[in-house]
């Protein structure tokens, strides 16, 4: 599958300015991307629908999950991948540091069982064992 399968990602209204991008994307139930990287550009995710599962790293030996009013940051050049991890529309914002679009497809290897990271800060806390 491409990067951004038109038959499973639906890009909404964009407003693009001198220096930032920003749209809203709807992923069918069960839809990934392949692994790329946005080149030098940072780019924020909110979700606001749904469950998003990121990939990332040099394998893509690293994963977490965002749910509703949860934010990612994906830094320039860091290989990813995204996924809609629930049975649902997933529905996402997302901003971006240029008006351009970059996209660089990568062809790496997956691990086969990411590490789990958890997202602890103010509003999330550390998991209990």
């Amino acid at each position: 599958m491409s990067t951004h399968d038109a038959e499973h990602w639906r890009m909404h209204a964009r407003a693009g300015a001198e220096k930032l991008w920003a749209g809203a994307v709807t992923i069918d139930p069960s839809a990934k991307t392949g692994a790329h990287h946005h080149g030098p550009l940072e780019s924020i995710i909110y979700v606001v629908k749904g469950r998003a599962r990121m990939r990332w790293g040099e394998h893509l030996e690293f994963t977490a999950e965002a749910g509703p009013g949860d934010f990612i940051f994906v830094p320039p050049y860091v290989p990813h991948q995204e996924i809609n991890a629930s049975d649902e529309p997933l529905e996402c914002v997302l901003v971006r540091s240029d008006k351009d679009p970059v996209v660089v497809n990568l062809d790496i290897a997956p691990v086969e069982a990411p590490q789990t990271v958890h997202w602890v800060d103010d509003i999330h806390a550390a998991p209990t064992r």
